[in-house]
């Protein structure tokens, strides 16, 4: 329950950052290192050095990658772009993070490496989604919580940006004000085609498709 308060706490400040505010503010690095919390596990959300104001629908382009590998947007991360729509990706990691007690890189038997978003997307396609809930916390938890933090998590955490959730919309279904989504049950392979920005001189194609692995 104490993490669930938690990541209801930094959803409301984002909620306020991307939506009450007269300007949009980026946050650029959700994490939870960024996260602090008071003697009541109150959470604040802290670390404004990257932050970037911009106005409703626009994307801010940057010369330079801001932001902690893990949970940087993929696609923000090739095209030098920052949006509300990035941070609601870090939200989606951190939520899962919070969820199943482990970092977004995980190292597999093989050796080999795999992110913690398509970990929990193939439990959630093969419909055991809770068994990714951290081993530490013994099946103590609220069920119906669990899951959605862990859906919404997918959900933000989406490769298409376009079918990623307002920050408002992730809100609701956690404070259970809406249904639980749903996504498909294979993760979807990202396309990034060229990017859009009107102050790129010359011609700049950055296209690529990742599977999450």
């Amino acid at each position: 329950h104490t993490r669930y308060e938690i990541v209801l706490g930094i959803g409301s400040a984002l909620l306020y950052l991307h939506q009450d505010t007269e300007q949009r503010v980026v946050h650029r690095d959700i994490k939870p290192s960024n996260i602090m919390l008071d003697a009541s596990f109150t959470a604040k959300l802290g670390d404004f050095g990257l932050v970037r104001l911009i106005n409703d629908g626009q994307i801010s382009y940057m010369t330079d990658t801001a932001g902690t590998m893990g949970y940087i947007d993929p696609e923000s991360m090739l095209a030098g772009t920052a949006s509300v729509e990035s941070d609601v990706y870090s939200f989606g990691v951190l939520l899962l993070e919070v969820a199943c007690g482990r970092r977004p890189a995980l190292v597999q038997e093989d050796g080999g490496a795999v992110h913690l978003v398509s970990w929990v997307w193939d439990l959630y396609g093969g419909g055991s989604i809770r068994a990714a809930a951290d081993e530490r916390l013994r099946g103590e938890f609220d069920g119906a919580e669990m899951e959605g933090v862990m859906v919404v998590g997918l959900w933000c955490a989406h490769p298409d940006r376009g079918m990623r959730p307002s920050i408002r919309q992730a809100m609701n279904v956690l404070r259970f004000e809406a249904p639980l989504p749903s996504l498909p049950a294979k993760m979807p392979v990202a396309t990034y085609g060229p990017p859009t920005n009107p102050l790129t001189s010359g011609t700049l194609v950055l296209s690529s498709s990742i599977s999450g692995r």
